[in-house]
């Protein structure tokens, strides 16, 4: 059977999909499309692109989502995000931030369909990978129907053929992101009428969607599903994604085996002059909902954090989670 790179995606987060989350998620599921923070176009250009772009080889298949609004600013951060390696690039067209808005970039750019029409064209000029749109189904009192139909239409003529809807609207004035992410309700009905209108484009919907269940039920109406804050802090689900939703006769990894495999990867970091909670903060929910998961999160929170802290701390923190011989010795309290 085959599956578009898009049916199950794992959403660019700010302060949380970094490198090292990516790594780990890698080891959970190798076929989830995987994307960066957001990193503003200008960033890219002028900042250290190293520490901005730079990832693993293994995080294939990846997307580097851009921020912005300048059409020639962008083709050539898309061009750079290219030679680095991406697999796609991916225009922020959905953060309500009031820092991003106040850069003229996010969710606020749906009332510029025109302007995002030309950062797409551009941009699709300047690369030879895929360039797609994550987008909200409206924002404050542009929300009708009518209106997110004609921002998809515009920025489809451009050449985006790749669509992923948050399927809330966004208040500008007077939400926080966070409570943008809570509060307008969501419009699952929608994104569905999109694709029914749209067959041609391929449309990936994003927003509350909690475990893989209902993201067997979202395949049911459109061609793939994005999980955010679910894939991050209850992790494991994402052990069932390869089997479940691509089919794939690989066995589904063990949280024990997952961190074990990461335990190289904290070695490279740590020589290379990073620190162990630099990487351990992103693992905190993979035993949630299991016996011992307060006393793993502990003595990883606790002990993570210390000057020096190796991997020994992170083995520790295993056998704590699997209950087996060296848990007395770290003093934790199940």
């Amino acid at each position: 059977m085959q599956f578009k790179p898009h049916r199950f995606c794992i959403a660019p987060m700010m302060d949380w999909t970094d490198r090292h989350c990516r790594f780990f998620h890698r080891l959970l599921t190798r076929k989830a499309l995987l994307y960066t923070e957001m990193v503003t176009a200008p960033a890219v250009l002028h900042g250290a692109r190293e520490r901005l772009l730079g990832f693993a080889p293994g995080e294939h298949p990846l997307v580097l989502q851009l921020g912005g609004s300048d059409p020639a600013q962008l083709a050539d951060a898309a061009e750079i995000g290219e030679a680095f390696g991406y697999d796609e690039i991916n225009l922020n067209v959905g953060c309500p931030s009031d820092r991003v808005q106040e850069g003229r970039f996010g969710a606020c750019l749906m009332a510029e369909p025109e302007l995002v029409a030309k950062c797409i064209a551009v941009m699709r000029a300047r690369v030879r990978v895929p360039v797609t749109v994550k987008c909200r189904i409206g924002i404050d009192d542009q929300d009708s129907e009518v209106h997110f139909q004609r921002f998809i239409d515009t920025v489809a003529d451009a050449g985006a053929e790749v669509f992923i809807v948050h399927a809330r609207k966004a208040w500008l004035r007077g939400l926080s992101p966070k409570e943008n992410r809570e509060v307008p309700p969501l419009d699952y009905a929608r994104v569905y009428r999109l694709k029914s209108a749209r067959p041609d484009l391929t449309i990936v919907i994003n927003g509350g969607i909690a475990d893989v269940d209902e993201s067997e039920r979202h395949l049911q109406h459109v061609d793939g599903v994005m999980l955010g804050r679910a894939a991050y802090q209850t992790p494991y689900l994402l052990a069932d994604v390869d089997q479940r939703l691509f089919i794939s006769d690989s066995a589904v990894p063990s949280r024990g085996d997952v961190l074990r495999q990461l335990v190289p990867y904290v070695e490279r970091h740590l020589d290379a002059g990073g620190r162990l909670n630099n990487v351990t903060r992103h693992i905190l929910g993979l035993y949630h909902g299991r016996p011992r998961a307060r006393a793993f999160r502990r003595h990883l929170s606790e002990n993570a954090v210390r000057d020096g802290a190796r991997s020994d701390v992170l083995l520790q923190a295993i056998a704590i989670a699997e209950g087996v011989a060296g848990q007395a010795r770290t003093g934790a309290v199940v």
